[in-house]
This record gives C-alpha cells, structure tokens and sequence, in this order.
C-alpha cells in the first residue's frame, strides 16, 4: 500500500518538527500554506504556535473553508496545541483585544481552554499514558489548552492531572502537548493510520 501523503500547515508554529517525524516514518509529506497545497493529500497537521496568529494568517490565504472541505471530503486532521485549539467547536479564553472570541474550524466535538496550563515559563514534560500504547509518552506542554468538555463521539486517549489531553473521533485527532518536540512517533504513527487511504475493494 503506498505511503500517506501528509500536509503539515507551514504558516507558523512547529511545523517542521511535525515534518520530520512523519518522514522518519515513509510519509510523503509537503508544506500548506495556499487552497492548492492541500489537492492529493491525505491528512492534514495543524501544529502548535500562537493559535489567533494562525488563525489570523488562515484568513489572509483563504485556508478556512477549504479546510472544511478538505476534512469532509475524507481527509485526516491532526491539531497538536493551538492546532487542537483551531479544531475544536468551542474555545474559552480568547485574548480582550479579540473580543473573547477565538475563531476555529468547529470541525471537533471539543470545548478547549487557551494556555489552561500556565505561561511558556511554566512549560514541562511528562510521560503520559496513552490509550493504546504499551509504554508512557513522553509529552511536552508549552502554553497547552486543555480539552474541557467532548461530545459522546470523541474518544479520550489521554489524561493528565485529571485534564483530558488526547482525543479523537473518527479521522480527527486533538493533543494539547507538542508530540512532534520529542524523538517519540508513536503518535505520529498513529495518526499516518487515520489518514491512511482506503484499501481498493
């Protein structure tokens, strides 16, 4: 079966650590910033960053319905920090100067709180049992969200500290923690296995 072809969206943020994780495992994988780079992929990587800079910069390339699209024509998404924060149909602690509102794409079940883990000053590592895995992960949280509240669809993978940190449903997968920051690819393995392409009958 051919490799997945995986898009990691390069406006801001730790995109190319997502990148070298998913080529360490044979994806084929290229930079998004334009409507066009998304045509033949298969999945799509939201990385950390400053989420309303992105958010920002998506308006400026016209990325938002295009993303839509892309994700309910088939295609995997993946948002790890503010990425999961662009997923989610709810977020909660948006800057004053945006008026409290933080825009997403709403495509994720997922109420999320922005920096619900401290300042960047308050960053730390953890290993973090994941669903799944048969040893901890290895997470870092810089500025993390937390998931506060998921819908009976969403899947919870992980916890810390009683906070929800990993969830997906169905080709949706949400972190709170920088899973690219590490030499770990688990989880990037697992989300090549959401975006994989179906299997000719």
């Amino acid at each position: 079966m051919a490799a997945p072809r995986i898009g990691v969206l390069a406006l801001q943020g730790a995109f190319r650590e997502h990148r070298q994780r998913l080529e360490s495992l044979g994806a084929q994988v290229s930079e998004v910033r334009l409507p066009a780079d998304l045509a033949g992929l298969h999945g799509l990587v939201l990385p950390g960053g400053e989420s309303t800079t992105i958010a920002r910069l998506m308006t400026d390339f016209g990325l938002w319905a295009p993303l839509r699209d892309f994700h309910a024509a088939g295609g995997a998404l993946w948002g790890t920090c503010a990425g999961a924060i662009l997923l989610a149909r709810g977020v909660q602690g948006a800057p004053p100067q945006f008026g409290g509102q933080q825009r997403s794409l709403a495509v994720m079940d997922l109420t999320v709180r922005r920096n619900a883990f401290g300042r960047q000053v308050d960053s730390f590592a953890v290993p973090l049992d994941v669903h799944g895995l048969d040893a901890p992960f290895p997470a870092v949280f810089i500025r993390a969200p937390v998931i506060e509240e998921v819908g009976e669809d969403v899947e919870v993978l992980a916890r810390h500290a009683g906070q929800i940190v990993l969830v997906r449903q169905g080709r949706l997968l949400a972190s709170s923690f920088h899973p690219e920051l590490t030499a770990d690819a688990r989880l990037h393995a697992l989300f090549l296995g959401l975006a994989a392409p179906p299997v000719p009958a």
